[in-house]
C-alpha cells in the first residue's frame, strides 16, 4: 500500500470519505491513524479522484498468461506501474518480503522508483515471519509516519488481548494435538506465526515450525501425525472459496481415515481475512482458535462468519 499527498485545504465530502474507508484494506493502518485517518486517506482519496481502482494503484495486477511460468522461476506474479505511481506522487509506500505470491515484492518497488517516480517516496518493506515481526512491522510504519507513540499503544493493547485469551485457554486442562492446513493441492501445512498462536491458544501444533514458512505435506505425513483437530485456512480464501475447495481434501482416500475426520472434528477459516494477515486481526485468528478449541471457554461469538464446523456429510462425502 502507498500513500501519497493532498493539499491540505481541499474539502472532503462525507460520501467521499465514505468511500475511502471502503478501499482501505490494511486494518491495521485505520487502527493506527484512528477514526480520521487523514495521512491514510489522502492516498485513497487521490487514487479514486484519479478512477483507479485501489488494486491498481497499488501495482496488484495478475496477469493471467504467464504466472505459472513466473513461479517456476521465482519471479513474483505481479507488476508495479512506474508511472502511475508517479502520477500519484505517493509520500510512503508499504511491500513486503515474506512471500511473492501474497503481493507485490520489495524488488519490484524499488524496481519502479528507481525509473521514474519523481516524489521519492520512503520505502517500508514489512518482514513478517513470526509473531514477533508483525508487532515490530506495526512498530516500523508508526515509526516512519511519525507516529511511534501510537504505534506502541497499538502494540501493547494488541498483545494484553493476546495475553488475556491465552491465559483464558491455558486454564483448560485439554492440550488437543492440531494440524492446520494451508493449501489444499500440494498439500501444505500453515507456518509463520500460526504454530505460535496454536500455542498461545494451549494446543499443540503439528507439520509447521514456528517462524519457517508453511511446508509441503504428503498425504503419509498427515496420517502419520493424525491430529485431533484439523482446521484449514488456505491462504487468500474466504469461507465460501474454501468450501469449495474442500474436494482436494475429502475425496482423497487417506481422509477418511484420519482421527480428527471420524472425530467431526474439521473446522475451516476464512485465512484471507484472518489467519494468512499478518496484522491486527491476527487477535481474532487467535480468538477463532480458542473457540474451535476450547468451547467451554469461549463461546463461538465469530461461527459462521469467521469459522466453521464441518457437517458430517461434508466431512465424508
Amino acid at each position: 500500500m502507498c500513500f501519497g499527498h493532498r493539499k491540505r485545504d481541499q474539502q472532503t465530502s462525507p460520501a467521499k470519505k465514505r468511500k475511502a474507508s471502503q478501499f482501505l484494506d490494511i486494518e491495521w493502518t485505520l487502527r493506527l491513524f484512528g477514526d480520521d485517518p487523514a495521512f491514510a486517506r489522502e492516498f485513497l482519496l487521490a487514487a479514486i479522484d484519479e478512477g483507479v481502482d485501489l488494486q491498481l494503484a497499488l501495482g496488484k495486477v495478475i496477469r493471467a498468461m504467464g504466472v505459472k511460468e513466473r513461479l517456476a522461476n521465482a519471479v513474483s506474479v505481479y507488476e508495479v506501474f512506474p508511472e502511475l505511481l508517479d502520477r500519484l506522487q505517493p509520500s510512503h509506500i508499504i511491500t513486503q518480503t515474506q512471500c511473492r505470491v501474497c503481493a507485490v515484492s520489495l524488488e519490484d518497488v524499488e524496481r519502479a522508483l528507481a525509473a521514474t517516480v519523481s516524489s521519492r517516496p520512503k520505502v517500508i518493506p514489512l518482514e513478517p515471519n513470526a509473531l514477533a515481526d508483525i508487532w515490530t512491522d506495526i512498530r516500523r510504519v508508526a515509526s516512519a509516519c511519525g507516529i511511534s507513540a501510537d504505534g506502541e499503544r497499538l502494540v501493547e493493547s494488541l498483545q494484553s488481548r493476546v495475553d488475556d485469551i491465552s491465559r483464558r485457554a491455558h486454564s483448560s486442562s485439554r492440550r488437543p494435538r492440531v494440524a492446520c492446513i494451508e493449501w489444499h493441492e500440494p498439500l501444505m501445512a500453515a507456518g509463520n506465526w500460526v504454530p505460535e498462536m496454536v500455542d498461545l491458544a494451549a494446543a499443540e501444533t503439528l507439520l509447521g515450525a514456528p517462524g519457517r514458512h508453511s511446508p509441503y505435506l504428503t498425504w503419509e505425513q498427515l496420517a502419520a501425525a493424525d491430529p485431533d483437530v484439523i482446521l484449514t485456512t488456505p491462504c487468500g480464501f474466504d469461507l465460501a472459496r474454501t468450501r469449495a475447495e474442500l474436494y482436494w481434501l475429502t475425496d482423497n482416500p487417506s481422509w477418511a481415515n484420519l482421527r480428527a475426520v471420524r472425530n467431526g472434528q474439521v473446522y475451516l477459516a476464512d485465512g484471507n481475512r484472518f489467519f494468512n494477515r499478518p496484522g491486527p486481526r491476527i487477535v481474532e485468528s487467535l480468538e477463532i482458535l480458542a473457540e474451535i478449541l476450547h468451547p467451554e471457554l469461549f463461546p463461538p461469538v465469530l461461527e459462521n462468519t469467521a469459522w466453521e464446523r464441518l457437517s458430517p456429510t461434508a466431512i465424508l462425502r
